[in-house]
């Protein structure tokens, strides 16, 4: 890995951990944040599941996408992405280019722990089986995550502070 990388991008499955481990990355690393999610909403007005509702899923990455361009012009900063970013080979390319990312791996169980009580994730709230959802969807996603990885870190069963210190350590200079 010879880049120069600027921002730290964490990407990795629903659940994860990716807002709450970049908030308090950005705080240890003395950057900014931002929650790509959160960005979407921001510009648009409306929550994803409207978006899914109404521009259907290919309608959100399209957004998705635009919004990784435009936050990945920021430099120094902590991007937390949504579960998909992946999917698109654009998106994996932007990511590699001149971003250090860190997939957040979690086992299945603690993926559908941290998911049960959310309301706003599209592609669980329409699935009648949220694990096997999970499951598929981790096992789609598990190569794209691992291509565009500059290190992996298994947030299972693991605090805060111990993933923050392992990413911590990971950072380049």
């Amino acid at each position: 890995m010879g880049k120069q990388a600027t921002n730290v991008v964490l990407v990795g499955p629903m659940g994860s951990g990716k807002t709450s481990v970049g908030r308090r990355l950005a705080c240890v690393l003395k950057r900014d944040f931002f929650d790509s999610d959160f960005e979407i909403v921001a510009r648009t007005g409306v929550a994803i599941d409207h978006i899914f509702d109404v521009e259907g899923e290919e309608g959100f990455r399209q957004r998705e996408t635009k919004m990784l361009k435009d936050l990945c012009e920021i430099p120094n900063i902590v991007i937390a992405t949504g579960g998909g970013i992946v999917i698109k080979k654009e998106n994996r390319e932007l990511l590699k280019r001149d971003s250090f990312v860190v997939y957040l791996s979690s086992s299945i169980d603690q993926l559908v722990k941290r998911t049960a009580n959310s309301k706003s994730r599209p592609l669980l709230e329409k699935s009648n089986n949220r694990e096997q959802t999970i499951r598929d969807l981790v096992e789609a996603r598990e190569d794209f995550y691992q291509e565009v990885a500059d290190v992996v870190v298994d947030t299972t069963g693991k605090k805060l502070y111990a993933i923050i210190n392992e990413i911590k350590k990971a950072v380049p200079k």
